[in-house]
């Protein structure tokens, strides 16, 4: 996903903080992480669930994009119970 620009909801931050997870990792899951996801009718911007790993620990991060700007909406770590063993696929 190529952004230019990132924005992050006062809710991604939060959550990173809490999950102590970095600005860094973040960027980098949307640069090269796997899009597992896709929600094009949501407004007021498609928006994208991509997967990435932190230390073989598995990390998704929500995206909406704008032109070339990806608004980080939220980054958490995916509960076992509710993904499949690849953590691409909800049970």
């Amino acid at each position: 996903m190529n952004c230019l620009k990132y924005e992050y909801t006062n809710h991604c931050l939060l959550r990173a903080i809490e999950r102590d997870i970095s600005i860094e990792l973040i960027e980098n899951i949307i640069k090269s992480g796997e899009l597992i996801r896709e929600y094009k009718d949501d407004k007021p911007y498609p928006s994208f669930l991509i997967l990435g790993f932190k230390e073989e620990k598995p990390i998704h991060v929500l995206v909406a994009v704008s032109e070339e700007t990806c608004i980080v909406i939220t980054v958490y770590i995916p509960d076992s119970s509710l993904w499949d063993n690849s953590f691409k696929i909800k049970k």
